[in-house]
């Protein structure tokens, strides 16, 4: 199974512009995507879908996803506001007045997570919304299950755009989901990087965003002290695929550029490619040559 992710599209931040720069951003990786030799199962789209939480800028969101030759799932980040989400994309299941909800598809369960206060660029997490999850992860105790959030609920060293370890917000999730062995992961947004990393046992992967990303800074700042130092650069727009392999997944990042190719599988590869499937153990009754061609 192979699960696409985008995040941080920020549509509607030059909002009077009809070629605006992150519409073209998305544009370029959506086409990537659904053309792709194997196209994914699945795209979830993880928060600040749109820049300013405009309807003009959710309508536009639609009409870019419409084409999609997959189903498309989505949550919402700091930059959404859920009333203007809802009435745009009326379709998207809510639980109690936030966008969270379950996806069912193929041998995974995504369970999607509404981590957004509106006015506030940190994650939150209520009571409630903990109750609802703890509720959905201890009803299919066995099914591998990916929790889909906007925000990290990690220090990632980038000062200016991390979250505190000790959030309340951060300890409701980690008590709703505690206890539970079927997490195979978490996939966020937020931090426009590319991040694996493990959360209290869990892995736990970050997609970069398809608008510009967060420069790599990892040393200490002082707010009252400007440095000077890069805070958005504008590396190529990229997006996450995971790759379900039936004992976990398997996260890979990519981006939208071009990529020149110095090799390809042509007569003069096909004996190295041969060699090297070769070595894998053969199921009964396939050759070397017939695993070439099913890869």
């Amino acid at each position: 199974m192979l699960i696409a992710q985008i995040t941080d599209i920020h549509l509607g931040f030059d909002p009077d512009n009809p070629a605006e720069f992150n519409r073209k951003r998305l544009d370029k990786v959506l086409h990537l995507l659904s053309e792709m030799d194997r196209k994914p199962d699945m795209l979830f789209a993880t928060g600040d879908l749109v820049d300013r939480g405009d309807i003009d800028s959710y309508r536009r969101l639609r009409n870019a996803l419409a084409a999609c030759p997959f189903p498309v799932w989505m949550c919402v980040g700091n930059h959404d506001v859920r009333d203007n989400f809802c009435a745009t994309f009326p379709k998207v299941p809510t639980a109690d007045g936030f966008i969270q909800y379950v996806v069912e598809s193929g041998p995974l369960r995504f369970i999607v997570l509404d981590t957004l206060e509106e006015g506030r660029h940190g994650g939150a997490f209520c009571e409630q919304r903990a109750e609802w999850l703890a509720q959905r992860v201890a009803e299919a105790p066995d099914r591998p299950t990916v929790v889909v959030l906007h925000h990290p609920p990690i220090d990632t060293g980038i000062e200016w755009m991390t979250t505190g370890r000790d959030e309340p917000w951060v300890g409701r999730l980690d008590a709703a989901l505690s206890g539970h062995r079927n997490i195979v992961g978490l996939m966020c947004g937020h931090i426009h990087r590319a991040i694996v990393t493990g959360w209290r046992g869990r892995p736990l992967s970050v997609c970069p965003s398809t608008a510009p990303q967060v420069a790599l800074t990892l040393a200490p700042m002082n707010p009252a002290e400007p440095d000077g130092r890069p805070m958005i650069v504008a590396d190529p727009p990229a997006f996450a695929l995971h790759y379900w392999n039936g004992e976990g997944l398997v996260t890979h990042f990519d981006n939208a550029d071009e990529h020149v190719a110095l090799a390809r599988f042509d007569a003069s590869m096909q004996p190295l490619v041969a060699s090297l499937i070769d070595e894998r153990p053969k199921p009964e009754g396939v050759t070397a040559a017939r695993r070439v061609r099913l890869v």
